[in-house]
C-alpha cells in the first residue's frame, strides 16, 4: 500500500515538471523565440511564478503552513516590489526578444501576486500551522527582513549600472537582484532546522527549487 501511494507521488511530482518545461518551452518557441539570449530573464520569471504557483497550492491543498518560512516570503515581495518598480518606469532592464514587451511584467506582477497571497495564507487564515519557532533566521527582535534588506540596500546605494540613468529605477533593479540572490537564506535556514523534526514536504522542496532557476 505505502509503494502504490509512493509510486503515485512519484508520478505526481514528474508530471508537474513534465508540464512547466513543456509549458515554458512551448511559450518560448511559439510565442517569443529570437534567438535572443536575454530570454532566460523571462524564463526565470516563469519559473519563479511556477515556484509560487506551487506554493500556494501545496498550502491550500493542505491548509497548512508547516516548514514555509514566513521570513523569505517577506524578502521576495520587497525583490518583486523594487523590480517592478524599475522595469515599469524604464525599459532598460527588459529583455531584448518579444518577451519584454509585457509578458514579462506579466509573469512578475502574477509572481508578486501569489508571493503576497502565500504569505497571507501563512499569517492570517492558517496562522495556526505556522512554524514560527523553526524560522529562525535573525535575532533579537529584529524584523528579518533588516538582516539582509539594509546592508544590501546600503551596497545598491554606492555598486551598480547606471543603464536607466535614473538613480531610483537603477538603485531599485540592483537592490532586487542583490537580495534576491540572498532571500532563500531563511528558508533554507528553516529546512535545516526542521530536518530534525520531519522530512521536508515534497510541495515545499519543488517550491524552493523551482525558485533555483
Amino acid at each position: 500500500m505505502v509503494d502504490v501511494a509512493l509510486q503515485a507521488q512519484l508520478h505526481q511530482n514528474v508530471l508537474i515538471w513534465v508540464g512547466f518545461f513543456t509549458a515554458s518551452l512551448g511559450i518560448y518557441f511559439v510565442l517569443f523565440s529570437g534567438g535572443n539570449f536575454s530570454f532566460l530573464m523571462t524564463y526565470g520569471a516563469m519559473a519563479r511564478m511556477f515556484g509560487f504557483g506551487i506554493l500556494n497550492l501545496k498550502i491550500w491543498k493542505s491548509q497548512r503552513a508547516t516548514r514555509v518560512s514566513v521570513k523569505s516570503l517577506q524578502l521576495y515581495c520587497l525583490v518583486f516590489i523594487f523590480r517592478l518598480l524599475s522595469i515599469l518606469r524604464h525599459e532598460g532592464y527588459l529583455p531584448y526578444d518579444k518577451s519584454g514587451d509585457w509578458i514579462y511584467h506579466l509573469f512578475e506582477v502574477t509572481t508578486l501576486l501569489l508571493a503576497l497571497g502565500a504569505l497571507y495564507l501563512c499569517l492570517v487564515p492558517i496562522k495556526g500551522t505556522y512554524q514560527a519557532d523553526l524560522d529562525r533566521f535573525g535575532e533579537f527582535q529584529v524584523p528579518p527582513a533588516a538582516y539582509l534588506a539594509v546592508p544590501i540596500l546600503l551596497m545598491a546605494l554606492f555598486i551598480g549600472p547606471n543603464i536607466n540613468a535614473d538613480f531610483v529605477s537603477d538603485t531599485a533593479w540592483i537592490f532586487a537582484m542583490f537580495i534576491e540572490s540572498a532571500v532563500l537564506i531563511p528558508q533554507l535556514c528553516m529546512f535545516q532546522v526542521s530536518t530534525a523534526a520531519g522530512v521536508v514536504e515534497l510541495l515545499t522542496a519543488h517550491y524552493v527549487a523551482a525558485l533555483g532557476f
